[in-house]
């Protein structure tokens, strides 16, 4: 969706930021760092401010996995969206495949990779 190279740095730049939360995540609560060492992570590694940096930081500290389980979320819903355009071919509408995701709200990604499979069936038969 991305028009332009201010856009594409956006996308970049949020890209970078999960990493930087899974790094920060698992610092935290595998590697026993410390919040300062955390902040000073978030710091060395993007453009935040200190201000920035802290909230992320206790974010993570308070809510232990969370960045896991975005990006287990994310890339689940990428390869769900690849396999429905793969099977759906010129059937596939993302918007059809985005309500599917959304409509029922937050869901167990089991529970969701069952939903779109089902989805998938049902615009197959037409």
């Amino acid at each position: 969706m991305e028009t332009d190279p201010y856009q594409r740095f956006g996308g970049l730049n949020d890209e970078m930021l999960r990493a930087m939360r899974l790094v920060v995540d698992s610092g935290i609560h595998s590697k026993g760092w410390s919040r300062e060492q955390a902040i000073d992570y978030m710091l060395a590694n993007s453009g935040m401010s200190k201000t920035e940096a802290t909230a992320e930081v206790e974010r993570y500290i308070a809510i232990p996995g969370q960045a896991l389980a975005y990006k287990v979320g994310q890339l689940t819903i990428s390869r769900l969206k690849a396999k429905a355009q793969q099977e759906l071919g010129d059937k596939f509408d993302p918007r059809e495949f985005h309500a599917q995701v959304l409509m029922t709200g937050a869901l167990p990604m089991a529970v969701l990779e069952k939903k779109i499979d089902t989805w998938i069936a049902t615009k197959k038969k037409g």
